[in-house]
C-alpha cells in the first residue's frame, strides 16, 4: 500500500499551511494585477468596450470617480483571470501532502485541466455570448429611447457573464472529481440525461437575452456538450479509481 511521504502534520500545522497558500494565492492575484495595470489602458479600449463599441452602443461615466474605480476593478478581474491557475496550483499544494502517490497524479492533472476549462470559459463568453447580448441591448425596445449605459454597469454585466461562464465550463472537472470519489457515477449521469437536459434549457433561456430558439440553441448546446463530456470523462475516472483501488490492494 501507498503512504503519504510527509510526516503527519497536526491541526494548527494545517492552518499554518492553509494559511500560507491562502497568502500566496492572494499574492499571484495582485502580481498579475500589477502587470495588468501596465496594459489597462489597451485592456479598457481593446477588450473592455470593444463589444459596446461595435454593437452601436453609447456608455457614459455618471460618477465623479467612476472611471478610477471602472479601471481599478477591471485591474482587480483581470489578475484574478490571470492569476486563477495559480490559485488553483496552491490549492493542489496544500492537499497534495495528505495524498497517495497515485492521488498526487491526477490532482496535478485536475489542476492544469480545471485552469484550461475555466479559461474556455471566458473565451466562449466574451467571444459569444457578450456580442450577441450587446447586440439584442442595441435592437430592443423603441427607438425613441437611446440606449446609453453607464460604463459601471457594463463593467458589471462583463464581469458576470465572463466568471459565470468560467465556472460553468468547469463542469466535466468536477464530474471527474466527483467520480474518482465515488459520489456520481457514468450511470447516475446517463440516467438523468434528459432532466439534465431540461436544466440546459433553462439555463440557456435565462442567458439568452432574446426568445429567438436560435440563440438559446447557442447557448445550449455547448452545456450540453460540456454534460456529454462530464459523462465520458466520469466513464475515465471510475476506471481510473478501479485501477488505484486494485494496486492498493
Amino acid at each position: 500500500m501507498e503512504t503519504p511521504p510527509q510526516r503527519e502534520m497536526g491541526f494548527l500545522d494545517h492552518l499554518d499551511e492553509l494559511r500560507r497558500r491562502i497568502i500566496s494565492g492572494l499574492a499571484g492575484i495582485v502580481v498579475a494585477s500589477i502587470g495588468v495595470s501596465f496594459f489597462i489602458n489597451d485592456i479598457v479600449e481593446r477588450i473592455l468596450l470593444r463589444p459596446a463599441v461595435e454593437a452601436g452602443l453609447r456608455l457614459q461615466n455618471l460618477r465623479p470617480f467612476g472611471q478610477a474605480f471602472l479601471y481599478f476593478k477591471l485591474i482587480f478581474i483581470c489578475g484574478f483571470i490571470i492569476g486563477f491557475p495559480w490559485v488553483l496550483w496552491n490549492l493542489w499544494r496544500f492537499v497534495a501532502p495528505g495524498l497517495y502517490e497515485h492521488e498526487r497524479r491526477w490532482a496535478r492533472q485536475i489542476t492544469v485541466w480545471t485552469s484550461i476549462c475555466f479559461l474556455a470559459g471566458v473565451a466562449f463568453a466574451y467571444f459569444g455570448m457578450i456580442p450577441s447580448m450587446m447586440a439584442f441591448a442595441k435592437s430592443f425596445g423603441s427607438a425613441q429611447i437611446e440606449n446609453i449605459i453607464d460604463v459601471n454597469e457594463y463593467l458589471g454585466f462583463f464581469a458576470t457573464v465572463i466568471l459565470a461562464s468560467g465556472l460553468i465550463f468547469e463542469l466535466p472537472m468536477i464530474m471527474y472529481v466527483l467520480a474518482r470519489a465515488g459520489i456520481v457515477t457514468p450511470k447516475f449521469l446517463s440516467t438523468y440525461r434528459r432532466h439534465a437536459i431540461i436544466v440546459i434549457l433553462i439555463i440557456a433561456a435565462v442567458l439568452t437575452p432574446t426568445p429567438d430558439p436560435i440563440n438559446q440553441l447557442f447557448f445550449a448546446t455547448p452545456l450540453y456538450i460540456l454534460y456529454e463530456l462530464s459523462i465520458v470523462i466520469s466513464k475515465f475516472a471510475v476506471k481510473r479509481r478501479a485501477v488505484a483501488t486494485g494496486d492498493q490492494q
